[in-house]
């Protein structure tokens, strides 16, 4: 009997650290550095993909612009894929890489993504090469 039990424990200890919680993801709603826009990160695929959720404000995040935003996109925000196919990173579980499109100036943008060691959303889009970029934080949205 007392082998019986030892080998349920050491069963069950054995299939909990196998489980383990898997790679991180970025599934969840987030707030914009900006704070314009709450985006739903959700599977697309065998990518990740991020679409406006809510519009929070409506002024641009470029310093020296008119508080009003006017973007070049005339798409209403809500609903438009902002962060598009975030693919792993091979080489580094809990990083993505992928496109970010920017309304202000209706381009898109080569972006990595990872988690930040405060549960943060950390994004780095950029032209050519990540050492050109602006790193960008996003926040989780609280229930």
């Amino acid at each position: 009997m007392r082998h019986l039990a030892l080998l349920i424990a050491t069963t069950t200890l054995c299939l909990n650290v196998w489980a383990g919680d898997g790679p991180p993801d970025p599934r969840g709603r987030w707030v914009t550095a900006s704070g314009n826009l709450e985006v739903e990160i959700a599977p697309c695929g065998p990518a990740w993909c991020g679409t406006a959720t809510k519009v929070l404000a409506n002024r641009s995040m470029s310093p020296g612009s008119d508080d009003a935003m006017k973007p070049v996109d005339p798409r209403p925000a809500l609903g438009m894929k902002i962060l598009i196919d975030f693919l792993p990173d091979a080489d580094d579980a809990g990083h993505w890489h992928g496109q970010i499109y920017n309304r202000e100036n209706g381009k898109t943008y080569r972006c990595q993504m990872s988690l930040g060691a405060a549960g943060e959303l950390v994004l780095r889009p950029y032209v050519g090469l990540p050492l050109f970029g602006r790193t960008q934080v996003w926040q989780r949205v609280q229930p």
